[in-house]
């Protein structure tokens, strides 16, 4: 017996209009023509599905059971069509995040919070556990955004840019180094670095400073949260380099001090990494544009 969605859609209707006329005009077919369409659905049953000598018009018991299954599927059908109604037209979908940058976490969040308020309906998500995959990831599709600040060439992905930031020196007030204007790489040879436990080759005082200009810390000493860096540091337990936007509150405390690297300062800058098919994406555009704006906030505080 083959069953198709119509024929569910005309044992629904029959017994909730109780006859075949009204019925046909819920349909938006005709009498003669949903008469026909339940005389080929009985004959493939090879069982009468009404009573016909009932009035109203009455199910019998296999089309009790028909009506049993239009009850569970039918809703279920709606229901998806109505979500892929709405991933055309952008009101829903799916926004994993992938971050190359530990410390993206301070400012992405106050970024995901707005976007939540007006995209209730988007599946948004972190994935930390890609990050030194993030951009094959991105391609993919194992996530949806990636954050990072290192563009690369690669086919069907964009590069949008968020901000600037200025990777600086934090130290406690009371250290040897908090005397010097700037500082620059033979600075660390004696010093504990207190970084984010990833590849050092993610860390701007790696990639733009140390690795340059082959100098090694005297210690790495790795740790999980911002928090817990700028306690270390303001212990005394070692120095450490984080994004200017971090270390924002910082600056006004009596027991840190913070300090360009080198004498013109370095500067990066952060991009969203996005395939170009999900470049016009309503919720896409907004994330990207909550994005800007926060980073604007930052820079004024």
């Amino acid at each position: 017996m083959h069953i198709e969605f119509r024929h569910l859609r005309t044992i629904k209707a029959i017994h909730d209009c109780g006859g075949l006329a009204r019925a046909a005009d819920q349909l938006n077919i005709t009498q003669s023509a949903l008469s026909h369409q339940i005389k080929g659905l009985e004959d493939q049953a090879g069982i009468e599905l009404f009573v016909r000598r009932s009035r109203p018009l009455r199910l019998s018991a296999a089309g009790q059971r028909l009506l049993r299954l239009a009850e569970r599927v039918l809703p279920q059908v709606e229901a998806a069509q109505a979500e892929f109604a709405s991933l055309r037209d952008g009101r829903t979908g799916r926004l994993h995040i992938a971050i190359e940058c530990h410390a993206c976490f301070e400012w992405l969040f106050p970024v995901l919070e707005s976007f939540r308020k007006s995209w209730p309906d988007v599946d948004v998500d972190i994935r930390p556990g890609l990050a030194f995959d993030a951009l094959p990831a991105l391609q993919k599709e194992d996530v949806d955004l990636a954050v990072s600040s290192d563009p690369e060439d690669l086919p069907g992905i964009e590069f949008i840019e968020l901000f600037d930031y200025a990777p600086v020196f934090v130290a406690a007030a009371s250290h040897p180094l908090a005397a010097k204007p700037f500082i620059e790489a033979r600075d660390f040879r004696d010093q504990t670095l207190i970084t984010y436990p990833v590849d050092r080759t993610r860390l701007d005082v790696f990639s733009q400073l140390l690795i340059p200009a082959k100098v090694e810390p005297a210690l790495i000493r790795q740790v999980e949260l911002t928090a817990v860096i700028l306690l270390l540091v303001a212990s005394n337990r070692g120095v450490s380099v984080l994004p200017d936007w971090v270390v924002r509150e910082v600056k006004y405390s009596s027991d840190y001090v913070t300090r360009p690297l080198t004498e013109t300062g370095l500067t990066r800058r952060l991009y969203a990494a996005i395939r170009s098919e999900d470049r016009d994406k309503p919720f896409m555009a907004e994330l990207i544009a909550l994005a800007g704006e926060e980073a604007k906030r930052m820079q004024a505080a």
